[in-house]
C-alpha cells in the first residue's frame, strides 16, 4: 500500500520536479561548517518546531520500527530519536548505530543511548557519506533534516550508501523542510530561500527540498510520502523501499 497525503491539502510534496525548489545557486554549507554550526547549537538542536515534531511522529508511526532487526541513522544530532526508537519502537534485540559529523552531537548522542549500551552505538562521521557497516547489513536507514543541507552531489552519496547498507526490502526513512504549499507556508519558503542564499549558515545551512525527487531511480520504491505543516513550516516525509 503507498500512503501518499498532504496536510496543506495540495498533494505531497514528493512530486517529480527538482529536488530543490527555485534554488540555483550552488553554494550549499560545507562539512565544516555543518560541523561548526551544530557544534554551537548543541541541545537546542532538540527545540523543534511543531512541524519536524510532526514529520518525526509520523515516520516512526510508517517505518515499521517494531520489525527492525539493525537500524542505522545518518546525523543523529542529539540522540533524541534514537533514544524514541529504543525505548518505544524497536524489539529488545534490535541494533542502532547513529553517526554525525558534530563531535559535540556525537557527545550527547551518546548520552542519550547509554541505557542501551551494547545494543546501540553512536560514531563521528568524517564528512563523508560512507558508514562502518557491512553491504546489506541494515534493514532501517533514517536521516531527519539532513538532506535538506546536503548539496545534490552528497545526496547522491547518502543515498547511494543507504541502498548499500540496506538488505532488499529494508526500509529508508527520511523527513526534511519542504517547499509550502499554502499561502502563508509558501510565503515563509521564499523568505528562507532568501537567506539561505544570502549565506546559508543563517539558517543553519538547511533549505527546503523535496526529498522524493531526490531518490534515485530504480533503486527505491515509495512507500509512504506526505507533507506535515504547522501554518508556516512544512516538512516531507519520505518511507521507501529498498529494491
Amino acid at each position: 500500500m503507498v500512503v501518499t497525503v498532504s496536510s496543506e491539502g495540495a498533494g505531497s510534496a514528493g512530486a517529480h520536479g527538482a529536488a530543490t525548489e527555485g534554488i540555483t545557486t550552488d553554494r550549499f554549507i560545507t562539512h565544516a561548517q555543518a560541523r561548526a554550526v551544530y557544534d554551537r547549537i548543541g541541545r537546542w538542536q532538540d527545540t523543534r518546531p511543531v512541524s519536524e515534531r510532526r514529520a518525526l511522529d509520523a515516520l516512526l508511526e510508517y517505518a515499521a520500527f517494531e520489525r527492525a532487526a539493525a537500524v542505522v541513522e545518518f546525523g543523529c544530532g542529539t540522540g533524541r530519536l534514537a533514544a524514541r526508537l529504543l525505548g518505544e519502537r524497536l524489539p529488545g534485540g534490535a541494533t542502532y548505530l547513529g553517526v554525525d559529523v558534530s563531535p559535540r552531537m556525537v557527545s550527547l548522542a551518546r548520552e542519550a543511548v547509554k541505557s542501551w549500551a551494547g545494543r546501540a552505538r553512536v560514531e563521528q562521521a568524517d564528512g563523508s557519506a560512507l558508514l562502518p557497516i557491512a553491504d546489506g547489513a541494515a534493514d532501517r536507514f533514517v536521516s531527519t533534516y539532513v538532506i535538506d543541507l546536503l548539496s545534490p552531489a552528497d545526496t547522491d552519496d547518502l543515498l547511494q550508501e543507504a541502498r548499500r547498507v540496506l538488505r532488499p526490502g529494508g526500509l529508508l526513512a527520511l523527513a526534511s523542510l519542504t517547499p509550502g504549499r499554502a499561502p502563508l507556508s509558501r510565503g515563509v519558503t521564499s523568505a528562507w530561500v532568501s537567506a539561505w542564499r544570502l549565506h546559508p549558515v543563517l539558517v543553519g545551512g538547511c533549505r527546503p527540498v523535496r526529498l522524493a525527487a531526490a531518490l534515485p531511480g530504480g533503486a527505491f520504491r515509495i512507500t509512504v510520502g506526505l507533507t506535515v505543516t504547522d501554518v508556516v513550516l512544512a516538512s516531507e516525509v519520505v518511507v521507501a523501499e529498498r529494491l
